[in-house]
Parts: C-alpha cells; sequence; structure tokens
C-alpha cells in the first residue's frame, strides 16, 4: 500500500467514526504522552468524542501539558468504541492489560522494532519521534494545529531525540520543530520543563543507582531497586530519566539500566552511541524500541535478569564490533 492509499484510509476512518480510544505503551514517555494527547486534542476540534487512557497517569515534569486533565486511567471491559488507535507502542503487549486481545483499529508508531499488529499500521521508523509524524500528518488527515497541539508534538520530539542529539535527529525534524514553533509551541519553556527540570526526589533517587555504577569495557550498567524508590520518597515506577545522564558517560559505547518493578519483573532499558544496534538485543527479551534507545520488561528476580541480559549484551555487541571489523 502506497502513502497515499494509507492517508485515505485513515482519514476515511477519522471521517467515518465517532468515538474513540486512544491508548500509548506502559510508563509512558515524553513522545508517547505528547502524541496520544495531541491526537485527542486534535481529533476533539472536530467533533470526534475522545477517551485517552492513561492508567499510569502523567510524569511530574509533564504534568503541565495540554490536556492532561481529560486522560482516564481505566475504561469498563464492556465499552465499545468505533476505532481503538494507539500511538508510540511497538506491540500490543505494550499497550498494557486493559486492551490485551481488543481489535486494535490503527496504531502511529516510528519503532523499528515495531510488529505491525493493527489493522491500519501507519510506521515510519525513520522518524525522530511519533509525535513528528503527527506534525507532518495530522493536516493532511485533515486534521488541526493549534499552539496547544503543537506544544504537545514539540514536548515528544525534543523529549525522544534528547533534545535533537540522537542519532535520528534530521533536518526534517529540525523543520518541523521550527513549524510547530509558527503555530504557538514555545521551545526554550519546553525545553526547561521537559528535559532540563527535576524534582529533589528525582535526583536522590538517581543517587543510589550511581552508587552502583560498573563499567566493563565500553559497557556501563547500574540498578534502581524498589527499595530505592521507597528511600527516596519517587512516586514514580520509572528511571526518572537517569538514562539521559547515563548514555552521557562519554567512555562508553553502551549503557544498561535495570529497574526493579512489583510482582517480580524487571525494565530493562540500553542506550547505545552511533554505530551499535541495541533494538535486537531488546527484541529477543520481547521487548523492542530504536537503533540507539531500546527497552524490555523481563519477569523474574533483578540479579538473576541483569545476569542474563549483560549476558546475552555483551555476546551481541561483541559480535556487533566483529562484524564491523570484517567490513
Amino acid at each position: 500500500m502506497n502513502d497515499m492509499d494509507l492517508n485515505e484510509k485513515i482519514r476515511r476512518l477519522i471521517l467515518d467514526s465517532n468515538t474513540f480510544l486512544l491508548a500509548t505503551h506502559i510508563r509512558p514517555d515524553g513522545d508517547a504522552i505528547g502524541s496520544i494527547l495531541a491526537f485527542g486534542l486534535a481529533l476533539k476540534k472536530i467533533g470526534k468524542e475522545v477517551t485517552i487512557l492513561l492508567p499510569e497517569g502523567i510524569p511530574q515534569n509533564l504534568n503541565n501539558l495540554p490536556g492532561n486533565h481529560t486522560i482516564v486511567k481505566s475504561i469498563k471491559p464492556a465499552e465499545e468504541y468505533d476505532v481503538i488507535a494507539c500511538v508510540d507502542a511497538s506491540d500490543q503487549e505494550r499497550l498494557g492489560e486493559l486492551l490485551v486481545g481488543k481489535k486494535i483499529d490503527l496504531q502511529i508508531d516510528h519503532h523499528i522494532t515495531n510488529v505491525m499488529f493493527a489493522e491500519i499500521n501507519f510506521v515510519d521508523p525513520k522518524a525522530v519521534a511519533t509525535c513528528a509524524i503527527l506534525a507532518e500528518y495530522l493536516p493532511i488527515w485533515k486534521l488541526q494545529i493549534d499552539d496547544q497541539i503543537a506544544t504537545l508534538l514539540l514536548t515528544g520530539i525534543l523529549t525522544d531525540s534528547i533534545g535533537f542529539r540522537t542519532s535520528n535527529t534530521s533536518s526534517k525534524a529540525l523543520r518541523l520543530a521550527a513549524d510547530l514553533m509558527d503555530y504557538g509551541a514555545d521551545l526554550p519553556s519546553i525545553y526547561q520543563e521537559a528535559l532540563v527540570g527535576r524534582t529533589y526526589q528525582q535526583v536522590n533517587y538517581w543517587g543510589f543507582a550511581l552508587q552502583r555504577l560498573q563499567k566493563h569495557g565500553n559497557i556501563a550498567w547500574t540498578t534502581l531497586t524498589l527499595a530505592d524508590r521507597k528511600q527516596a520518597d519517587y512516586n514514580g515506577n520509572d528511571d526518572a530519566d537517569l538514562n539521559t545522564l547515563l548514555s552521557s558517560i562519554a567512555e562508553c559505547e553502551v549503557t544498561i539500566l535495570f529497574v526493579e518493578q512489583k510482582e517480580k519483573h524487571v525494565k530493562v532499558s540500553w542506550r547505545s552511541k552511533p554505530g551499535i544496534d541495541v533494538s535486537q538485543i531488546a527484541f529477543d527479551f520481547n521487548g523492542g524500541g530504536h537503533f540507539s534507545a531500546a527497552g524490555a520488561d523481563i519477569h523474574g528476580e533483578l540479579s538473576e535478569v541483569q545476569e542474563l541480559v549483560l549476558q546475552k549484551s555483551f555476546a551481541s555487541i561483541a559480535d556487533q564490533s566483529k562484524s564491523q571489523e570484517i567490513k
């Protein structure tokens, strides 16, 4: 199917439907939250009835985003919608328990590991963020962008590119950001709130992981436990964006962060410098993501998961290095 056919299918789906349920991946980041709220507000502007599902709510640093008051944390199991759409999720399991077994009508995503699980799949792995896809295509789908929607979309682009620092940042992404500023998005303010600002609890939480930081060769890793979260009085179940700090270590090509979750499973995040693919390592653990930024949720005790992941990661990265040397 070419882009024209795909865009026409999405336009018709939007035009012919009245009720929409929008979802995104568990532990949503700035791109997930920006894209789900932007898509939801754009649909509401043309009179659609929209339910924005974010079971875990919004992280504190994104609390001021437009439309955050419209989210819901649960839905009735028997509730029906004309369209169930998801954004920024590479597979259906990442949508969480509330959507297990549900037919997904439309997905919009940019992860290279996307498994094309919806009836209509709009997936562009070259896009710097799912919000970048929406910034480009909302007008093509006959949906308007105003200052609030522009703020949401620029938030997603900025956070997923870590302030235009990732290797997939392109001139196209910068032009889209400039267009969103013309719509009224305030880049300096978004940058400060979404990327720079930190609460005392977040920084305190980081401290526990930094004390355990280890390095072998060009790989560094550390852990955050449930006890750390409690002691730091941090209410989230994520890494409080510690990954961004770890990925800045100059001597390391790859960093890995293990975050203990309830019910004996661990969130694992990989970050890599250009040239090293960590998405396939995550995919081997039923995760996914980007070439240089990926994650997986793995059941098991923290120590067991860490040993298994490190073993797999060291082997994969060594194989990639050998392949590059042969070339």
